[in-house]
């Protein structure tokens, strides 16, 4: 999928979270997972990405960082293959869905503590991972710090999916005034879990440029005019209003 979409004319490929395995076992995660410089999925993205010469974000990773401790970690590969940024998720997904679907993401992974920039050809681009999402001054420092793109690779629950996921990254655009890419996993998956898809490519005024309208596999891909963020910010600069309050 990769291929095709570089095929297509893509100069920047992004992937969902956990783009190499989905597994709510801790036992069998640790069994199947190592560390990033054993990776199977970072040796083989990184070449990917030296083939195609693109610049290819891996949604994320999880990667082993010490006795049953994992890091969710985004990887950008740049068209050299060679590893140009990496992100640790920051907001881990701690929550109580109902009384039957409840998740624990701290249990296992250890919280990232930077917020990360890294360059694709033009553009400068704000990396995060899926319950990230619901942290807006996260995307607000982004952009003041200068981005162009924010990514958001996730996994999504059904149910948060349905109620929010549109919502979420439409007021993300928004507010910053920033392109955002959201890969997403979706379907039922070999662990039982079931996530919500409807990757979205949606412009700094909020607009859907591309959007796939199911949670089956798929590729979607925009033509994105930076010169549009401009335009968009100098309208409604909110983005970079701060106004002191009690």
């Amino acid at each position: 999928m990769v291929r095709e979409a570089a095929s297509r004319g893509a100069a920047l490929i992004i992937t969902p979270e956990m783009t190499h395995i989905l597994q709510r076992s801790p036992k069998r995660l640790f069994a199947a997972i190592t560390e990033e410089s054993n990776d199977k999925g970072v040796k083989a993205f990184a070449a990917l990405a030296d083939e195609l010469s693109v610049d290819l974000i891996i949604g994320s990773l999880a990667i082993k960082t010490g006795d049953k401790r994992a890091a969710n970690r985004c990887f950008h590969f740049g068209p050299d293959g060679q590893i140009k940024a990496r992100y640790d998720k920051i907001h881990l997904f701690d929550v109580t869905l109902s009384r039957k679907e409840s998740w624990k993401e701290s249990s296992l992974y250890d919280a990232g503590k930077k917020a990360v920039l890294t360059r694709a050809g033009d553009a400068t681009v704000g990396l995060s991972v899926c319950y990230d999402l619901r942290f807006p001054h996260l995307y607000r420092r982004y952009a003041q710090s200068g981005a162009d793109i924010l990514t958001v690779p996730a996994a999504f629950t059904v149910p948060t999916g349905q109620a929010h996921w549109h919502a979420l990254l439409q007021a993300r655009a928004i507010e910053t005034g920033s392109f955002v890419l959201a890969p997403a996993q979706g379907g039922t998956h070999e662990d039982g879990r079931r996530t919500y898809g409807r990757s979205l490519i949606i412009g700094p005024w909020g607009d859907i440029m591309a959007e796939l309208d199911h949670d089956e596999p798929g590729i979607i891909a925009a033509d994105l005019d930076l010169t549009e963020i401009g335009s968009a910010r100098a309208k409604i600069p909110a983005w970079n209003h701060n106004p002191d309050f009690d």
